[in-house]
């Protein structure tokens, strides 16, 4: 999608931002709101911690980095000025409710120290942040109430996709932990009486219990060796483990089998909006660039472009020609 949207930029896209001193650090305008070069650099700062260590870019490779993350500014900044203009701009409450959302998983405190950590600019952090917000409320609030899905698509793309709705023979296991052979020993008894394992631990000190759902096809050969002859409701014997000991109950075998429609139909109804969510925003980007003004750095022209902008002495309208001759596979 992100290609396309790019393509979609670069068809319409007029370059030519003045060098006046008040335009100094902004690289792009969209409808004359600026887009800055501190916005571009924090973005790619994200991107770089999220790979911090493993990666290290080529010279093309960061202005390819450099160009896609410009282009989602652009298209941020798009659905943000289509929020005000329908009048349903992220309120500063609205900011502040998911800012609150995001501290609370952190301790007291912890939040801001990360900031300082990781020399993340609070300011810039919260920008970010409500172009998210408008993200997602531009795709609840605008594309959503327009979309609808009836039966027969939903009926056709059961049919035409039914082996995404195969789900494979699987097994539902309690696994028992713990640091002796006797203690896990004791507790699956205790278990198989009771048929509750949430007070295990408690009565079992160090015993540690969970239940997983593993398809039959990916057991580990320990696993599979263990509860190959078992009926539900047996256990293993006690496994020697890495870290100590364990023992596996199973609980449930279900079978292989393709869901009903009236089970798919979720899966369906989701699969069939995101698709049709795509497309509505594709159609809506289309138009909303066609009709918008956006000028980009000439620096952030291709080489040969902005080579041409350089020599001409009239920087917009060469940039213009130079974009319009590009061919559509240009990025």
């Amino acid at each position: 999608m992100k290609y396309k949207i790019l393509l979609c930029i670069m068809a319409f896209l007029v370059c030519g931002c003045s060098n006046d001193a008040d335009d100094m650090g902004i690289i792009a305008r969209v409808n004359d709101a600026p887009i800055y070069l501190s916005q571009l650099e924090f973005q790619h700062d994200q991107f770089q911690a999220d790979t911090a260590g493993t990666y290290v870019p080529s010279v093309e490779k960061l202005k390819e980095e450099y160009g896609e993350i410009l282009t989602d500014l652009i298209v941020q900044e798009l659905v943000v000025q289509e929020l005000t203009r329908r009048d349903l701009p992220v309120t500063e409450q609205e900011l502040l409710n998911e800012e609150e959302t995001v501290r609370a998983d952190y301790p007291e405190g912890a939040f801001d120290q990360m900031l300082v950590e990781e020399y993340i600019d609070l300011k810039a952090w919260r920008k970010q942040l409500r172009n998210y917000l408008a993200m997602k409320k531009f795709f609840q609030q605008v594309l959503r109430p327009q979309i609808k899905i009836d039966y027969k698509e939903a009926e056709n793309y059961y049919r035409e996709h039914i082996s995404d709705f195969y789900l494979p023979e699987s097994l539902r296991i309690l696994v028992v932990r713990g640091p002796s052979r006797e203690i896990v020993g004791k507790a699956v008894e205790k278990f198989m009486k009771e048929k509750k394992h949430a007070g295990l631990a408690t009565v079992f000190g160090e015993v540690e219990t969970r239940e997983v759902v593993v398809r039959e096809g990916r057991l580990s050969a320990t696993w599979k060796n263990a509860i190959s002859d078992l009926k539900v409701g047996q256990s293993s014997g006690v496994l020697t483990d890495r870290f100590g000991f364990e023992a596996l109950v199973l609980l449930e075998k279900s079978p292989a089998k393709v869901l009903a429609p009236a089970q798919a139909y979720p899966l369906v109804e989701k699969a069939l909006l995101e698709n049709k969510l795509h497309d509505a925003f594709e159609n809506w980007l289309t138009k909303s660039i066609a009709s918008a003004n956006i000028l980009v750095s000439s620096h952030l022209l291709q080489e040969h472009q902005s080579d041409e902008v350089r020599d001409s002495p009239n920087d917009l309208l060469e940039a213009q020609d130079a974009l319009n001759a590009a061919p559509n596979g240009t990025e």
